[in-house]
């Protein structure tokens, strides 16, 4: 009656984000893992890491590379999200600075340092997720 119940629905496993970071363990081996008694019989079946080798071993390389590129994902993803703070702070600077050519090109100077930290944290965001998808 359980395993009938469990083939009715396909258990489908997708690594969770939160505001757009990935789990430390995008890139790993992650899916469905299914739990049978020795004669067969489903027991339980869940959504988790399938294989994690700490140390190289037998011609496999190590899972930790790419735990690493995740966590750098992420942050260079948070870095993405500071720039747009501040160009959202300088577009401030530019609206409350009422002409004084002083603050004005202050304001300008942060808006365009921001966007090229935006535009060096897409390209970067974009090839470590090319590496890792890679892999």
């Amino acid at each position: 009656m359980l395993s009938a119940l469990f083939s009715q629905f396909a258990l489908t496993c997708s690594s969770p984000t939160f505001f757009g970071l990935r789990t430390w363990y995008h890139y790993l081996d992650y899916g469905a893992i299914t739990v049978k008694s020795p004669d067969g019989k489903l027991l339980s079946e869940y959504c988790g890491i399938k294989n994690f080798q700490l140390l190289p071993a037998a011609g496999n390389p190590s899972d930790v590379p790419l735990v690493v590129l995740a966590v750098i994902d992420d942050l260079l993803r948070i870095g993405g999200l500071v720039a747009v703070g501040f160009i959202i702070y300088g577009a401030i600077q530019y609206v409350t600075s009422q002409g004084s050519p002083d603050q004005t090109s202050q304001a300008q100077k942060t808006i365009m340092n921001a966007v090229i930290g935006l535009v060096i944290s897409i390209i970067a965001v974009t090839m470590v997720s090319f590496i890792g998808n890679s892999f």
